[in-house]
């Protein structure tokens, strides 16, 4: 387990001060720049922030944020979590993780996926019922974008391009870019026909439920004649001295968030007996460095993995507490993990 990498992940959650009162979506923008000068200090390898186009998170423009980052950090790779390329254009998202490249002299990653939210289609002009096709074709293009070379491809979502050149080019080699998939098995396939990583998307449920996933990734891998490829995996999480500080301090932000998102979706309100449940076997990596480190191990073992990102953010928690869970995951979690792991 020499290879695996640990980072971090956010959506830019919309925080309140210590106080309780709700910051603007410009200030938690700036907090999160300092989260991720933290992370960077600390020896995390990965940060990831999220695209939304909502209320309750501030970023929308990941890599405008990314390259922000980018100017205040020295190797922490910078990438996003998820960029939803069914709604933008692959060839602008290219354009722009390459800026961020450059700006970070090599450390750009992007997770592209569908995403779980679809405020962007209308915002954007486009069908939800062109869902499907939209990123079927996206991703065909973006998969020959990352190359570095001229693009030639024909499809029915945006123009053709014939023996294009996109710009800014790499220095050197090619995008890294994993397919954020959050439990369909047709995406597994596909991210493994591209040959692009796979990031398992692990937001309920035992974490060891996604091991068919992962092994269903190596066999299409093998059926498609490549080479083993990365796979990671993104859980929500939270850090604190001890593990009863740690359920309680994260229960009221992760419950309004949650809340939030299911009366939206029809969702009954989270009870504490559900949260408990998450904690203890479930997707939720809360507790004591001792604990987190231990479920992180278990969660890399049982599927493989080669990255693992903990989602620190969580709803209008304060950047105070956020910032306290990044110094214990990179003071004692990431050292005890690659301890437990030898």
């Amino acid at each position: 387990m020499a290879t695996l990498e640990l980072g971090l992940d956010t959506f830019g959650d919309v925080t309140t001060d210590a106080a309780g009162h709700p910051l603007s979506q410009a200030q938690s923008i700036r907090n999160l720049v300092e989260q991720a000068v933290l992370a960077d200090e600390l020896g995390v390898d990965f940060i990831g922030v999220g695209e939304h186009h909502r209320a309750d998170f501030a970023v929308s423009a990941p890599e405008v944020v990314l390259a922000g980052i980018a100017t205040r950090t020295t190797r922490i790779k910078l990438g996003s979590a998820v960029t939803v390329l069914s709604s933008d254009d692959p060839v602008r998202v290219f354009e722009r993780f390459s800026t961020v490249d450059a700006l970070s002299q090599g450390r750009a990653e992007v997770i592209i996926g569908r995403g779980s939210f679809t405020e962007s289609f209308p915002l954007f002009g486009l069908d939800l019922a062109d869902y499907q096709q939209l990123f079927e074709e996206k991703i065909d293009l973006f998969s020959r974008l990352i190359g570095n070379e001229a693009v030639t491809w024909e499809g029915t979502v945006r123009g053709s391009l014939a023996d294009q050149h996109v710009y800014p080019k790499l220095e050197e080699g090619t995008l890294r870019t994993w397919v954020g998939v959050g439990g369909s098995p047709e995406s597994v396939v596909r991210a493994a026909h591209y040959g692009l990583p796979l990031m398992l998307a692990i937001i309920g449920g035992d974490p060891q439920r996604f091991a068919p996933y992962a092994d269903l990734y190596r066999r299409a891998l093998a059926q498609f004649g490549r080479e083993e490829l990365p796979i990671g995996a993104h859980s929500p999480g939270y850090i604190a001295v001890s593990d009863e500080q740690a359920r309680e301090e994260l229960y009221p932000h992760f419950k309004a968030n949650r809340d939030q998102i299911g009366k939206e979706r029809g969702w009954p309100p989270l009870s504490r007996a559900e949260y408990e449940q998450e904690v203890a076997s479930g997707a939720l990596f809360v507790g004591s460095p001792e604990t987190v480190a231990q479920k992180i191990v278990r969660t890399v073992e049982g599927l493989g993995l080669s990255r693992f990102d903990l989602k620190y953010s969580n709803g209008t928690m304060p950047h105070e507490q956020l910032m306290s869970s990044i110094g214990l995951y990179g003071r004692e979690v990431i050292p005890r993990v690659r301890e437990l792991l030898g």
